[in-house]
């Protein structure tokens, strides 16, 4: 089977950075199927880079790498990474993007050695892709660089539960939809409350009428609200850190 190298930035696609990426990819692994997950990420919002690979990197098969670069950071003294967990490998800065890999139980890390004459401004192409490809050629991790301990985690704020009726919780997330995801997780029976709007816990978008609010368990299981055909974000005013209520009554 062909290795699969996935790709998540926030370079957009008019520029020609992906496609460099690219390049220095396919000269190194040929045979490399190239899977675009997302370049769409917020300019430098490695919290929603982290969100959005953690939805998807182990539903990949085993051995896919996965190349996250959201890199505020690139040139400084943070370190390149290259984490391998579950079966699979992925490549990116340390600041916190690859969590969900990183607290993996055996996840194992490296921090990539940086080839002489990378640009520092384009870890992406210069440090990241050729690690990957790599990787996809099916070179041992321990090669790329020396064991890293003590990465940057970041982690999903906890919900609150202020009594056995309510919990409180957070906007961590807005979709292109302008749903807001928050980090409460599965409920049945509840009410939610944001500012002076009351909201129900319904099935899904139909069971209210159009332009109606509601709330709603999301694919990744957690609780979103959302307006029936419309943006939850742009009607109601929703951002991310937003307190939401959860109530029984």
């Amino acid at each position: 089977m062909r290795p699969t190298i996935t790709l998540l930035t926030d370079f957009g696609t008019p520029d020609g950075y992906v496609a460099e990426m690219k390049g220095v990819i396919r000269s190194l692994a040929p045979d490399a199927d190239i899977v675009d997950a997302t370049h769409d990420i917020p300019p430098q919002d490695a919290a929603r880079a982290r969100l959005s690979l953690a939805r998807y990197w182990q539903r990949f098969p085993a051995g896919t790498v996965h190349v996250a670069v959201v890199d505020p950071g690139v040139g400084t003294r943070r370190a390149a990474l290259a984490v391998s967990a579950a079966g699979r490998f992925l490549v990116g800065p340390d600041n916190g993007i690859l969590s969900a890999a990183l607290l993996h139980p055996d996840a194992y890390s490296v921090e990539l050695d940086v080839p002489l004459g990378a640009a520092p401004t384009f870890q992406g192409r210069d440090v990241f892709a050729p690690a990957a490809a790599r990787l996809a050629r099916g070179e041992p991790i321990e090669i790329l660089g020396r064991a890293h301990r003590n990465s940057v985690v970041m982690r999903t704020p906890e919900p609150v539960r202020s009594d056995a009726r309510t919990v409180q919780g957070e906007v961590i997330a807005v979709d292109r939809f302008g749903n807001a995801i928050t980090n409460i997780e599965r409920v049945i029976g509840f009410v939610v409350r944001v500012g002076r709007l009351s909201a129900p816990v319904v099935r899904t978008f139909a069971d209210v009428g159009v332009g109606a609010a509601c709330a709603l368990v999301g694919s990744a299981g957690l609780l979103e609200i959302a307006v029936r055909d419309g943006s939850a974000s742009a009607q109601l005013g929703l951002a991310v850190g937003a307190p939401v209520t959860l109530s029984a009554d």
